[in-house]
């Protein structure tokens, strides 16, 4: 169940605003009620100028305009409809902002991915092939029209590098961290910060803040149960203080385990987390943190249009768990097909064997947060993360050395990276000024094999769920070694003109440059050619950065946000994604004078109103997009015709408007609508054809998003319900196939008892129990959910979408000591 967006007033932050009194060290702590858009689930802070003031055991802080006088006489008020925590607004200086906080995260089915909570905010769309957003095949964000891996992520400042399946330089959220032990994510939905250490933050940020071990000795138990036989499990200790000087930890053990929806086979994750604090005096501080995931998950197939009016929603790979769906698959490849086939004009590929991937991950980090002085921080993260993988298909038109007319084919990347991140944060008169640096080495390995499959009666056929060794394997498809180094710089300055009133300005550089050697290539099942070879740098000296924030009158509050950024060639898998080193050298070649680093200038600026009865908020936004790289796939999707090319500018022009009504004590109703008109400045030419795509809407993100939540809490209950609607998509670059709108809706029930010692005194020790009960997809929607996972056609329809799941059922319960 997503959790409504549902902005509330009622929220405060403790910020710092420096006055010529202080030159001599001294500061003001101002706690200032926020009036903004807030939800019980939500948080959002619609701008501009921040800076950090750390303490030892505190995240960081974030200076804004103060409002007004008459804004102050609004003050914090308990929630109409129940929420137990505060959630902390900051209004910061890039652009829009959402934080996802933890009772928000929490409220969802547990294990649910955090950014399926966000995917309720205005411009914000998530999709999946599963109701928790675990799929890591499937799993999709998209911001204002920018893609996932256009947009950066760091969990505690450390790097996590592009959101995509077959990651090339860092790790899916979801792999580096529980859910349960998510803090909040601080979204901006604009411009990325100057900050943030990525190379693609086109489209804004997601940062990941870890929760901190707990003062007092605990643990928290969470079991789910659910449609499909899922079994999710979550355990966490805290040590509490162990000593005077407060050192303090957690570890805790997450396993999710379900059943497909449709098809065969089971997707399982578990993962370990531990984190330790050591407090450094009063305002300064020691974070060690780790992380382990071991995922293993078998895939749901890719649909096309074809498949899906001809052959239905429930069309899967051959894979059941017994021998015959084996058979199944063996006849397939021969050109026997099932009987609900018939309608599919490519049967082919609407169904292969199975398909699957294992992830394994460890991350760690050190990090030291110091209070040099009273205007003077200092903050340094060390970190370090290893990846390996076995990403598996059948493929059915290559036939084993046994005899099989298939083979597994299994994609083994790794990846290898260390780095560095160091600022420094000065605060004198009205100024908040803040310069870093972030170096990173970044080895990625990228190679796929063929492992034969037995002939029928020879032998049980391989576990896709299982490891791969490479000796085992009957021949080598390609392989490539990729070394990138990432050095960015940045300086920023915030000045409060007046308390109510505050300008940032700052900048960026960025020097990123790779180096992939000649690898393997095979040309007997590929034919003749060879593996992209070479350097390629990308090089940014001035990326600047302006924003305002004003608070006026009573309730007003008026901003804006500017900033240029850029995205670094992405090193990718071969025909993978719309990297220059996905490609043969000889596509290469032929497309190189056009291929140049995306980059885009952001523009914001919007308008809230904010009171006990009523929000509403409006933002608008331009983004200038220059030299848009995109994938363009032909053929099957085991070996597809792959090519990168330039589409040439885009030009997006939006607005987002919410309004929340707070009629009645406990309730809240909030309403939303994104309108997004984003579409290519040219038309394309591919081998002498010319695709008319000036003016189409750009792939897979709707122009039209209309979504609606409300939320009703009455003492111990809460009941929660959300609807969105999406507009059609495109799954072409011409705009000639689509995929259809479609109403999605959700529903949970959630009661919490407290302490136990009021039923029993041997129960004392329980501080609170949960139940909860939640559906997804409520009215049982057929929708279509990820789109270009295996790239984009220029014209007609392609195997390349997911269709989303049916109405499923969770309970749960929680316990926390």
């Amino acid at each position: 169940m997503l959790t409504p967006f549902i902005p509330r007033y009622r929220n405060f932050y403790k910020v710092r605003f420096p006055t010529r009194r202080q030159a001599g060290g001294k500061s003001l702590l101002l706690t200032t009620a926020l009036a903004g858009l807030v939800l019980p689930n939500i948080a959002s802070a619609e701008s501009t100028a921040s800076a950090p003031h750390r303490h030892a055991d505190a995240t960081v802080g974030h200076v804004e305009a103060k409002p007004s006088r008459k804004a102050e006489a609004l003050r914090p008020v308990k929630a109409a409809a129940g929420e137990d925590i505060l959630v902390s607004v900051a209004r910061r200086a890039h652009g829009t902002m959402i934080s996802v906080g933890e009772a928000q995260i929490q409220r969802a089915v547990p294990g649910t991915n955090p950014l399926k909570v966000l995917g309720q905010a205005p411009g914000v769309m998530f999709q999946s092939a599963d109701p928790q957003g675990l799929d890591v095949w499937s799993t999709q964000i998209y911001m204002h029209g920018f893609m996932q891996n256009q947009i950066s992520t760091t969990l505690d400042d450390v790097p996590l590098g592009e959101l995509t399946y077959r990651n090339y330089n860092g790790l899916n959220p979801i792999q580096a961290i529980s859910s349960e032990n998510v803090q909040r994510v601080d979204v901006s939905t604009g411009a990325g910060a100057e900050s943030v250490a990525s190379t693609n933050n086109l489209g804004g940020s997601l940062e990941y803040q870890s929760s901190s071990p707990k003062d007092k000795v605990g643990g928290q138990v969470v079991q789910t149960f659910g449609s499909y036989d899922l079994f999710h499990t979550f355990i966490r200790a805290d040590s509490g203080k162990l000593n005077e000087s407060g050192t303090k930890f957690f570890v805790s053990y997450m396993r999710n385990d379900t059943q497909k929806w449709k098809g065969g086979g089971n997707q399982f994750s578990q993962q370990v987390n531990a984190k330790l604090v050591q407090p450094v005096g009063e305002e300064s501080k020691i974070t060690a943190y780790f992380d382990w995931s071991d995922l293993h998950e078998y895939l749901y197939q890719d649909y096309s249009l074809d498949i899906m009016n001809n052959g239905g929603y429930n069309i899967d790979n051959y894979y059941n768990g017994r021998y015959s769906g084996y058979v199944n698959a063996y006849n397939a490849a021969l050109g026997h097909y099932p009987a609900n086939f018939s309608g599919i004009s490519d049967k082919a590929d609407a169904a292969y064997y199975d398909g699957a991937a294992n992830i394994n991950d460890y991350l760690g980090y050190l990090q030291g947060d110091f209070k040099i002085t009273d205007r003077l921080r200092w903050k340094t993260t060390v970190y370090g993360h290893g990846q390996t993988n076995a990403l598996t298909w059948t493929n059915p038109f290559y036939a084993s050395p046994t005899g099989s007319p298939m083979f597994e084919q299994v994609k083994q990347p790794s990846i290898q990276r260390f780095g560095i991140l160091s600022a420094a944060h000065y605060d004198i008169a009205h100024n908040h000024i803040e310069a870093g640096v972030w170096y990173e080495n970044n080895q990625f390995n990228s190679t796929m094999y063929g492992y034969a499959e037995p002939a029928l009666g020879q032998g049980a056929p391989l576990n896709a769920v299982d490891s791969f060794h490479t000796r085992d394997a009957f021949m080598q498809l390609f392989g490539q070694h990729i070394s990138t180094n990432t050095f960015t710089a940045y300086a920023q300055d915030t000045y409060n003109i007046m308390p109510n009133l505050a300008l940032h300005f700052g900048f960026k550089s960025l020097l990123n440059t790779s180096n992939a050697g000649n690898g393997y290539y095979n040309n007997a099942y590929y034919g003749d050619g060879e593996m992209m070879h070479g350097s390629l740098t990308t090089f940014r000296a001035f990326l600047p950065h302006i924003s305002g924030d004003w608070h006026f009158l009573k309730h007003h509050e008026l901003y804006f946000d500017i900033a240029e950024n850029v995205h670094a060639y992405p090193q990718a898998q071969f025909k993978t994604a719309a990297s220059p080193y996905a490609q043969t050298e000889a596509s290469y070649l032929a497309s190189s004078a056009s291929l140049k680093p995306e980059s885009d200038w952001a523009y914001a600026i919007g308008y809230r109103y904010s009171s006990r009865i009523f929000d509403a908020s409006v933002h608008a936004y331009r983004i200038n997009f220059f030299n848009r790289l995109q994938q363009i796939t032909t053929g099957n999707i085991v070996n597809p015709v792959a090519t990168v090319m330039n589409v040439g500018n885009i030009t997006t022009n939006g607005v987002d408007a919410a309004i929340t009504l707070r009629p009645v004590n406990g309730l809240s109703w909030t309403n939303s609508i994104s309108y997004n008109h984003s579409t290519y400045d040219n038309n394309l030419n591919s081998q002498g054809v010319t695709y008319h795509t000036k003016g189409q809407q750009v792939v897979a993100y709707p122009r039209i998003m209309y979504k609606t939540s409300a939320i009703y809490d009455y003492g111990p209950m809460e009941a929660t319900i959300d609807a969105s609607w999406t507009s059609q998509r495109n799954l072409s670059y011409t705009g000639d196939a689509k995929v259809p709108s479609y109403w999605m809706s959700n529903f949970g029930l959630r009661y919490r008892f407290g302490n136990l010692g009021k039923y029993a005194h041997a129960l004392n020790r329980v501080e609170n129990l949960d139940l909860s009960f939640n559906i997804y997809n409520l009215n049982g929607a057929k929708y279509v959910s990820t789109m270009g996972e295996n790239g984009f056609p220029l014209s007609g329809d392609f195997q390349s979408f997911l269709v989303g799941a049916p109405r499923m059922f969770f309970g749960s319960i929680k316990v926390s000591f």
